[in-house]
Parts: structure tokens; sequence; C-alpha cells
């Protein structure tokens, strides 16, 4: 068994034992679950988190984020980061797998930017270590913008506006204008793209009022029934990587037998359909779910996840009470206008819109 699932699963059992001996113990049951919680899940903080080796400073995150928006660096000059990670609607997309260069169908379902900044790797499969080794693969990729590090370049280079922003965000580099920094700046930016204060922090920090009599008793059945062995710390899941049905192979279409997952990174055969397992921060707004996006119910989705996952099957009224304390996960998303994007000139690139 692979170590991380041995050690979740040890995490899950131990959290459970402490409920019941916390239970049998006559102490209060809200503050047996709150302790219990607090074991196992961390608050989101409401200030920026820090960003390895790239600080993050205004000038950078003003860039980023009119970088986020432009769709001028894809190919067609229609694509833009925005278009498969929508901040309008949970970071995601519309469809189950995003649409991109010459309506290219990608094979999985975008992950949310939302909070992406916590997760140990990104992308379903961890191929990037960070937000700036993610934010140079879409740009590049066929079936999504189909541009190349040289579009780039000579898009930023043709607007002087451009130019000035670059310089502001790195002013002790001689040639500002490069595609590290590119990437870089859009770090930044998706770094502050974070969802504090939903009702279930409020909960870790000790209100136990914040969630209602239903949201505690999913919190309690995501515990102890083991969904918190893969969806656990800040982020309930993002951390670490699991085969996708562990317990019971799933439908072919939730699990293309093309696409198998971290295997195509490591190679090891050990890895083949193992996944990322999900955050679950602001599930409730990005339907359709999992890699596949063939699930459009968040209940239906509980209860895959329990069949497929932990080999148990769930009542209606626990579905109703997971997906209540799911609910319970959505965040304060701060209200972003979308920027002004400098003006092209003569000199910048035109859209090419070949198949």
């Amino acid at each position: 068994m692979n170590k991380s699932i041995r050690e979740l699963r040890l995490v899950a059992e131990a959290s459970v034992l402490a409920i019941g001996l916390l239970m049998s113990s006559g102490a209060n049951a809200d503050d047996d679950l709150m302790r219990t919680a607090k074991q196992i899940f961390h608050p989101i903080p409401s200030v920026i988190p820090a960003v390895k080796d790239n600080p993050v400073t205004h000038e950078k995150v003003e860039l980023g984020k009119l970088l986020f928006f432009d769709p001028r660096l894809s190919a067609s000059e229609i694509i833009s980061c925005n278009t498969c990670r929508n901040l309008g609607s949970g970071g995601v997309d519309a469809g189950p797998t995003s649409v991109g260069h010459g309506w290219k169908v990608g094979l999985r379902r975008a992950p949310t930017v939302y909070n992406a900044v916590f997760n140990a790797a990104q992308f379903w499969d961890g191929r990037a270590a960070d937000l700036k080794a993610q934010a140079t693969g879409p740009v590049q990729a066929s079936a999504e913008m189909n541009a190349t590090p040289d579009h780039v370049l000579d898009t930023l280079n043709s607007m002087a506006t451009y130019v000035a922003l670059f310089k502001n965000a790195f002013p002790n580099e001689a040639r500002p204008v490069t595609f590290e920094n590119f990437a870089k700046a859009i770090e930044a930016f998706e770094a502050t793209l974070i969802t504090p204060a939903a009702p279930f922090d409020q909960y870790l920090e000790g209100n136990t009022h914040a969630l209602n009599d239903q949201q505690k008793s999913g919190l309690a059945l995501f515990i102890e029934k083991g969904c918190s062995a893969c969806h656990n710390g800040i982020n309930i899941g993002g951390q670490a990587y699991f085969p996708f049905g562990m317990m019971k192979k799933p439908d072919a279409s939730l699990l293309p037998a093309a696409d198998k997952g971290r295997f195509a990174v490591t190679k090891a055969v050990g890895d083949e359909y193992v996944f990322r397992a999900a955050p679950l921060r602001n599930v409730a707004l990005r339907a359709p779910y999992f890699h596949s996006g063939q699930v459009w119910s968040l209940k239906q989705a509980v209860a895959l996840m329990s069949e497929i996952q932990l080999g148990a099957k769930l009542s209606d009224e626990e579905e109703n009470d997971i997906v209540a304390f799911l609910n319970s996960l959505t965040g304060r998303v701060s209200k972003i206008e979308y920027p002004i994007l400098p003006t092209r000139t003569n000199t910048t690139p035109k859209p090419s819109i070949d198949r």
C-alpha cells in the first residue's frame, strides 16, 4: 500500500478513536468534535501567504492580474488564464473538460485556481511543483493557449505599458521582460486568490455556532467514514496522491482508460490511475466533479467517493449531512474588477486561428 495512504488512514482511524473516547467520557459533544477537527484541518489565514523564491509585491500582483486576464498571450488571442479558471465561477470553467485552441477538448477538468497556493503541487497529476511552474504550462499547450515563450515575450514587448509594468515589478533586473518573470507575476497574483472566513474556518477558530447541527453531523461523518484520510489540512485536500477507485473501479466515463494520471509524470506502474486528492474548498461552487468532470451533483459525488474510495454505502441522510458540511467550506471571495488591458500596437503579433 502507498505510504501516504497508510499514514492518512492511520490519521483517520486515530481521529475516530479520539472522538469515541471523548464522547464516552461524557465531555461536551461540540467540544469533542471541534477538538478533533482542529487536529485534522486548518483555517485559511486572512493574510496572503508567502511564496517560495518569489516575494509577493503590489506591483507584481497588479502585473500578474493583467497577464491572467489577457487573451492576447494565446495564439488565437481569445483564450486567457481566466478562460479555464474563471474567477467568477469558482475558479474553474463551465464544462466537464476545458476547451482550448481550435476547439480542442482537454483530457481533464481544470482544477480551481482559488486557494491553489496551498496545494503541495499543481495539476491533477502534480506535474508542476508550484504556481509559477503551472503558469508556463497552459500557455504552451497545443490544446489550450497554443502559444510559445517567444509569442508571449513579443506580445509583451510590443506594448510600452507592459514593459514599464515589468520594470516596476522587477526593479533590480536589467531586462525584466522574461518568460520566467511572466510566470512569477501570475504566481504572485494567484497567491492572492484565497478565500478565508468560510463558516468552517470560523468553526476551526473557535466559533461553535458557525456550523449548524446538520453541518456538524456532516463533519463528524466526514471524519468517521474516512473522508478526511485524503481530504485534510488547510485546503481539505491537495496534498497527496491516491488511486481513483481504491476499493472499487469506477465506470469508464469517470476513469477514462487513456488518462493514467500520475503515471505520465513518474512512469511508475504503481502510479497508474493515481491522482491528487482534490482540494474541497469552495467545492459547492464548481460542478462538475472529478478529474473527468462527469458528475454534476455534489450529493452524487459524495456517494460515489464513499463507494469507490472507502467501500461504504452512505444512507440518504448521511449524504445530505456531508453535503451540508461541504457547503460550509465556501469562503469569502474578494471582488476582482476586470482590468483594462494595455493597448496593442502595430508590432503586436496578430492572432493565429489555424487548427
